[in-house]
């Protein structure tokens, strides 16, 4: 992945205040060439720095409104199908390898609680999955933001 710079930095902004913004009203608040700013679009994009837009959806206007954090502890043996199989559920939508008390780390979304302990409870059936440990979000304190990092950025 290619390091972001300030004007990179400064797209991605204006980005965020008008997401439906064309490459040339990008250009024209900028003070940029729209071939300037076509090109490191394009360049964030095949690099993986801008990622899909699906990110932005809130699992709430999904009928997800429930998060949990789930601490997956594997059989090393059969890593690579506890994680495909992990892959494969839709309610986990994001998957990390970790240190600590268990071996992944899985955000995960549900209906409600019902829904969170059916999810919980078939990944205990899927195969590698030795333990599971859940934690419920009581309140997003802040969702994921990168603003400030790409302010401190841009103004470089």
């Amino acid at each position: 992945m290619t390091p972001l710079d300030g004007t990179d930095a400064r797209i991605l902004l204006a980005l965020d205040r008008n997401p439906q913004a064309t490459v040339v009203a990008l250009a024209n608040d900028l003070g940029l060439a729209r071939n300037t700013v076509q090109a490191r679009l394009r360049r964030m994009e095949t690099s993986g720095a801008l990622g899909s837009t699906s990110r932005r959806v809130e699992p709430e206007a999904l009928g997800y409104p429930l998060m949990a954090f789930v601490t997956v502890t594997i059989s090393q043996r059969m890593r690579d199908q506890a994680t495909a199989a992990l892959a494969g559920l839709p309610e986990i939508v994001e998957l990390l390898a970790t240190t600590g008390d268990g071996d992944l780390l899985a955000r995960v979304v549900a209906r409600d609680t019902a829904d969170l302990n059916r999810v919980t409870e078939s990944l205990l059936d899927m195969p590698g999955i030795v333990r599971t440990s859940t934690s419920i979000v009581l309140k997003k304190i802040h969702s994921l933001r990168m603003d400030l990092l790409l302010e401190r950025l841009a103004d470089r």
